[in-house]
């Protein structure tokens, strides 16, 4: 039972250290906002981003190397996914710009992911015995986890943007029936005066033939 705790623990640590590259935060309009990470050359990167809500839900992107050569450079992106090896050792640099939007906020959701996955069980390799049944089943269970995560945060980012496209367009169609509203209040009122109109011109008439 120890070892059935110490298993989930582990698995605990590599699902915390896998969010680590992952951030959603809300880019405001005519901002730009940009943030670091430190690389070590030959290590192969990937980032991928998302606008989740906000205008037409694009961004523009720009990865910059340490060296200042541009790796990624992109303008209006709904969502993609790069990757890339560092050439130098440095740190790089990648900024999201929404200051082409006057008044439409923007939350962006981004997983940066350096290097490739560490395995649950390092030492695998060091042997050169089969896995016994529990460091399959621990194997087994982290990948499923992974993957499990991998969908939470797809399903989630999905549910965040149609969140706010349904109370965009209930905004849409309020302001629209308020609209008209109006307009056939007018129209309405605008009858009224209208028949009022020829009745007192055919009294007034009247009056003058007698």
């Amino acid at each position: 039972m120890e070892q059935y705790v110490q298993l989930f623990c582990i698995l605990a640590l590599f699902i915390a250290a896998s969010l680590a590259g992952e951030l959603t935060f809300e880019l405001p309009d005519n901002e730009k906002q940009c943030f670091f990470e430190n690389i070590e050359k030959g290590t192969e990167c990937t980032l991928e981003f998302q606008v989740i809500t906000g205008g037409h839900y694009d961004v523009d992107m720009e990865l910059t190397a340490p060296n200042g050569q541009i790796l990624y450079k992109d303008v209006k992106k709904q969502y993609d996914s790069f990757t890339w090896t560092a050439t130098d050792t440095g740190v790089h640099k990648f900024c999201f710009s929404n200051e082409f939007s006057t008044f439409s906020h923007k939350v962006v959701y981004f997983d940066f992911q350096v290097g490739d996955e560490q395995p649950i069980l390092k030492n695998i390799d060091a042997h050169a015995t089969a896995m016994t049944m529990m460091e399959s089943t621990s194997q087994n269970i982290f990948e499923s986890l992974n993957n499990i995560l991998d969908l939470q945060t797809y399903f989630r980012n999905r549910e965040n943007q149609g969140r706010a496209f349904a109370e965009d367009l209930n905004k849409r169609v309020m302001y629209w029936s308020i609209g008209e509203s109006f307009v056939v209040l007018v129209i309405g009122i605008g009858q009224v005066l209208v028949l009022r109109s020829f009745f007192t011109e055919k009294k007034s008439s009247g009056v003058l033939h007698s």
